[in-house]
């Protein structure tokens, strides 16, 4: 049975935010004829995947607010396809190699490599051959379950439990999808630092290793087999790049309007009514439509819809993060410690950190931090003679805890300048000529429930047919997209839920597979593949 698909005319569709799901389901939905209006609080596009410039002594230093780096960019090529347009002629993506450099207490590090035979080596060298031979398993068990999922459970509409009986998913049963990501990891790799380097992905969708879902290892496979990419200029080009293409293709695109409310009349929306968002001026105005899509986070989603929907169970938020942005006033030295674009520096600790993050709402111990140089691949992010440094740890949402952000924020910030000191990178403090610090408290002032950029865990109760539908309950013309709802957090699922949003107004549209090689990486290796600069 095909998937449902919202009934009467569809002409005109507004999509409430110009983020990646928003601009990539407008895209498609461009492409099937529908007459667009994307409308979007802040004064440029991307969400959460946006852009801030830190004015310093000397220049500029541009900063990605959200993603890193960019996985599977196929799919972000089907939603410039829907147009008829090229990602090459709009995005110069690289490929890193290495992409992650992981670091680890005591002192060893092992580069991750996304080509098959460089990873092969990489393991051999730093934790010998039975290793090599358990990463070969591995990668295949990554690879099967990736080819079991993307089609039928992650790229898919589902509309009841019932659509999971498909052969895709009786394989993925098979290859312990429906498993723990932990031990399934553990009884291949018997190196305890390579088994952190291929199951950390599970923090960000909210859930331990051990208790996590094998299908979830289709996250590591996304990061360390398929290939890392990131675009010059930043990952905010990305964004800038998926607005271009809509407007070129005529759709519109309303900036610094705020939503605030939907006008309804038998159990359909018929007009979007939208404020500046600067709140100069009271005057709403209304935006006539015959569908909508909207974007904004469940918190926001829910206060337009007028109430929450019903659930058995209460929503499970995944952990946030702290993020500090630093613009330094040298380069750092290349070494190992420093030089690659993004660095795991792994504490010792490793369970006793998903507890404190997850059940505990404490802060880390022993902290496990992701580190950011985008200006090592891309130096004309930073002024001349200069460095960009993006720091996240992972830390405890705004239900789990209670720590007063503004206070503790601060002296946090200066601890983990302290621990990277500690692990090889330096006095950066005093080398730091401008900074920005985001905690929970500044993610909830954006909107995002319970002050986590990573919305809903990826809990049994909350993945596939049982995360919030794209489908509203009491309005025919009503779809969401984003990453609370179908198929889930991180770019590749919210590039996904744009085009099942699309999906659901026009009907299944005619694509390419994800599970094939995109021609502009067929016959390359991860260190030569680079998707075509315009001519």
């Amino acid at each position: 049975m095909s998937p449902r698909t919202l009934p009467g005319p569809s002409d005109h569709v507004v999509v409430v935010g110009a983020g990646l799901s928003g601009l990539c389901a407008a895209l498609h939905l461009l492409g099937a004829g529908r007459d667009v209006t994307v409308v979007e609080r802040d004064t440029g596009p991307g969400g959460r995947a946006g852009a801030l410039d830190l004015e310093g002594p000397s220049g500029t230093f541009r900063v990605d607010t959200g993603p890193t780096v960019l996985t599977m960019p196929e799919l972000v090529e089907e939603a410039f396809a829907a147009v008829g347009e090229r990602m090459a002629d709009r995005l110069d993506l690289v490929a890193l190699d290495p992409a992650y450099r992981a670091r680890f207490a005591d002192g060893s590090v092992i580069d991750v490599h996304t080509d098959g035979e460089a990873m092969e080596a990489e393991v051999r060298r730093t934790c010998g051959p039975e290793a090599a031979a358990g990463y070969r398993d591995l990668r295949a068990w990554l690879t099967r379950l990736y080819r079991s999922e993307i089609d039928t459970f992650i790229g898919a509409n589902l509309d009841s439990p019932l659509d999971l009986l498909v052969p895709d998913l009786a394989r993925l049963a098979a290859a312990g999808g429906f498993g723990r990501l932990g031990p399934q990891v553990a009884r291949r790799i018997p190196d305890e630092r390579l088994r952190r380097v291929f199951s950390f992905q599970s923090l960000y969708a909210g859930v331990a290793p051990r208790h996590a879902l094998g299908a979830y290892g289709v996250i590591a496979y996304m990061d360390t087999v398929a290939g890392v990419w990131f675009p010059r200029g930043g990952m905010r080009t990305l964004g800038a790049a998926l607005a271009a293409a809509v407007t070129s293709a005529g759709g519109r695109i309303l900036y610094g309007r705020t939503v605030a409310g939907l006008d309804r009349r038998s159990g359909r929306v018929d007009a979007v009514r939208h404020r500046a968002s600067d709140g100069n001026g009271d005057d709403l105005d209304r935006l006539g439509c015959d569908a909508v899509v909207l974007t904004p986070d469940l918190p926001v989603v829910h206060r337009l819809l007028g109430r929450p929907p019903r659930r058995p169970v209460p929503l499970r938020w995944s952990p946030s993060a702290v993020v500090l942005h630093a613009g330094l006033d040298r380069r750092l030295d290349a070494t190992p410690d420093t030089s690659a674009h993004h660095t795991i520096s792994f504490g010792d600790a490793w369970d006793e950190t998903f507890e404190e993050v997850i059940d505990r709402g404490r802060l880390m111990r022993d902290p496990s931090l992701l580190v950011t140089r985008p200006s090592a691949t891309d130096p004309g992010l930073a002024p001349d003679g200069r460095d960009l440094l993006f720091v996240l740890a992972p830390c405890p949402n705004t239900v789990t805890s209670s720590i007063d952000w503004p206070r503790v924020g601060p002296a946090y910030r200066d601890e983990l300048l302290g621990v990277l000191a500690e692990r090889g990178w330096g006095d950066l403090s005093s080398s730091i000529e401008v900074s920005q610090l985001v905690t929970p408290a500044d993610w909830a002032a954006q909107g995002l429930g319970a002050g986590t950029p990573f919305s809903l865990a990826h809990t049994l109760a909350q993945t596939g047919p049982f995360r919030p539908r794209n489908l509203v309950r009491g309005l025919d013309n009503v779809v969401l997209a984003g990453c609370g709802t179908t198929p889930g957090v991180g770019i590749p699922p919210v590039v996904l839920s744009g085009r099942l949003a699309a999906e659901r107004i026009t009907g299944p549209s005619r694509r390419r597979s994800a599970t094939t090689s995109p021609p502009w990486s067929r016959g390359t290796t991860a260190r030569d593949r680079r998707v075509p600069t315009r001519p």
